[in-house]
C-alpha cells in the first residue's frame, strides 16, 4: 500500500504561481510512476502530468503544457507540481497517483485545493 498526500495547494491570482507536492509513503516508493489529476465538480477527473519512476519521462495535457511542470526527487519520495502562469480555469482539487505503469495509477491521495482568481 502507498500513501500519498498532496500539499501546496491555495488561493492565488492570475497569472501567478503555486508548486504542489505529494509525499509518499508505506511500500516502497520504487519503480512507481507518478501522475497529477484534477477535478472540478460536476466534471470527471482529468489527467495533469505524469512522470516515469526514472523522471526520464514526461507528459502534460495540452492545456497546461509549457506552464506546468512535473518533477520528482526519489530520494525524498516525493512528486512535485510547479504551476506558472495560472488561470481561473485551472481552479480545481488536484489528486496524486501512483502506478507501476504510466496508463495505470492504483493510489491516490486526498486531493488539495488549487483556486485561481480573476
Amino acid at each position: 500500500q502507498v500513501q500519498l498526500v498532496e500539499s501546496g495547494g491555495g488561493l492565488v491570482q492570475a497569472g501567478g504561481s503555486l508548486r504542489l507536492s505529494c509525499a509518499a509513503s508505506g511500500r516502497t516508493f520504487t519503480g512507481y510512476a507518478m501522475g497529477w489529476f484534477r477535478q472540478t465538480p460536476g466534471k470527471e477527473r482529468e489527467f495533469v502530468a505524469a512522470i516515469s519512476w526514472s523522471g526520464g519521462n514526461t507528459y502534460y495535457a495540452d492545456s497546461v503544457k509549457g506552464r506546468f511542470t512535473i518533477s520528482r526527487d526519489n530520494a525524498k519520495n516525493t512528486v512535485y507540481l510547479q504551476m506558472n502562469s495560472l488561470k481561473p480555469e485551472d481552479t480545481a482539487v488536484y489528486y496524486c497517483a501512483a502506478g507501476l505503469k504510466l496508463t495505470t495509477f492504483n493510489y491516490w491521495g486526498r486531493g488539495t485545493q488549487v483556486t485561481v482568481s480573476s
